[in-house]
C-alpha cells in the first residue's frame, strides 16, 4: 500500500496549527509518507486558484521533496437540494471536472468525492437517482483526463457497504471506484472485516483516522436521573488507540485484494490539541503503525 497524508490535516480548519500546501507537502516527506492527497478547496488548492503558475510551483515542490500527489480530495453533495433555479449539480460537476484536470496536471490518478445527503421532504429514491446521474457525468468528464473517481462512504446515499456496491453498479462506469473508510461502518455497527473484504475489489483508496466514543447523557431533574442520548460524541485519537479494529479492517482489505492508497487524515479536533507538535505526532505515528502492522 502507498501511504499518503491528506493535507486537510494541516489546513487549520478546526483551530489547529496550519501549514500552507507547500509546507504540508514538505511535512509529508519529513514524516515518511510516499504521497499526499491534496484538499481541493481553500486554503490549499481551490480550482479558482489553480493557475498554470500555481500548479507548476506545486509540482516543483512535490518533486523537490520526493512526494507524489496521489489523490485530489473533492467535496460534493449531489442531492441537488436548494433553490430550483440554481444549477447546484452543474456547479459541482464543473468543480469535479476542474479537480480532474488538476489531478492530471499533478500526476494524480484519483479524485475523491462524496455522494449526497438525504433531503427532508424528498424521496431517498429520487435523491439516489439524482446522485447516480451526476456521478455518471462526473466520471465521463474525468475519464477525458485519465482520472478515476473514488466515491467515499461518507454521505447518506449509498452509505451502507452493500448500498455502496449497489450504487456503484447503478453508476456503471469503469472509472468509478470506492474510497472505503473504516470509521463509518465501525460507527454504524457493520462487521468491518467482512465489509472491507467485500468492498476491496472495488476500492481504490482508503482514508483513515481513529476515534473513541464518549457516551452522552442529559440530566432529567424530575426523575433525579440521567437519560441516555444518541449518538455518542466521537473524538479523534492516535491511530490504533481508538475503538476501530484497524487490524481486522486492513486484513479484510488485503484478503480482498486491495493494494491501493492508504491516506491518513486529521479532519476534526484531536486529543491533545492542535499544536504543530501534536499534529506531527499523530501523522508520524500513523506511518509507524502502518509499517509495523500493515505495509510489508
Amino acid at each position: 500500500m502507498k501511504l499518503s497524508l491528506f493535507t486537510v490535516s494541516y489546513a487549520g480548519l478546526w483551530g489547529q496549527h496550519s501549514l500552507s500546501l507547500e509546507g504540508t507537502i514538505a511535512k509529508a516527506a519529513e514524516l515518511g509518507y510516499d504521497a499526499v492527497m491534496i484538499m481541493g478547496k481553500r486554503p490549499h488548492l481551490s480550482p479558482l486558484d489553480a493557475t498554470d503558475e500555481r500548479l507548476a510551483a506545486i509540482d516543483a515542490t512535490l518533486k523537490e521533496h520526493g512526494v507524489e500527489c496521489a489523490v485530489m480530495g473533492g467535496y460534493t453533495d449531489l442531492s441537488g437540494a436548494g433553490a430550483a433555479e440554481v444549477p447546484f449539480l452543474e456547479m459541482q460537476i464543473a468543480y469535479v471536472q476542474s479537480l480532474a484536470k488538476i489531478a492530471a496536471r499533478l500526476g494524480a490518478g484519483y479524485v475523491r468525492i462524496f455522494t449526497a445527503y438525504e433531503v427532508e421532504g424528498q424521496s431517498p429514491h429520487t435523491v439516489w437517482s439524482r446522485a447516480v446521474t451526476a456521478l455518471q457525468e462526473i466520471c465521463d468528464r474525468a475519464a477525458e483526463h485519465g482520472v478515476t473517481i473514488a466515491v467515499q462512504n461518507h454521505h447518506d446515499i449509498g452509505l451502507d457497504s452493500e448500498a455502496l456496491v449497489e450504487l456503484l453498479g447503478d453508476v456503471d462506469r469503469p472509472n468509478c471506484k470506492i474510497g472505503f473508510d473504516a470509521w463509518s461502518p465501525a460507527l454504524r455497527g457493520e462487521d468491518i472485516y467482512e465489509a472491507a473484504k467485500r468492498l476491496a475489489p472495488h476500492a481504490a483508496i482508503t482514508t483513515n483516522a481513529d476515534y473513541i466514543r464518549l457516551p452522552r447523557y442529559q440530566y432529567q431533574p424530575v426523575m433525579v436521573n440521567y437519560e441516555r442520548v444518541s449518538p455518542d460524541l466521537v473524538r479523534a485519537v492516535r491511530f490504533g488507540e481508538g475503538f476501530i479494529d484497524y487490524p481486522a479492517f486492513f486484513q479484510g482489505l488485503k484478503e480482498g485484494g486491495f493494494d491501493g492508497i492508504a491516506n491518513f487524515e486529521m479532519c476534526s479536533p484531536v486529543r491533545g490539541g492542535g499544536s504543530l507538535d501534536n499534529l506531527d505526532g499523530y501523522a508520524g505515528h500513523y506511518v509507524k503503525w502502518m509499517c509495523e502492522n500493515v505495509v510489508t
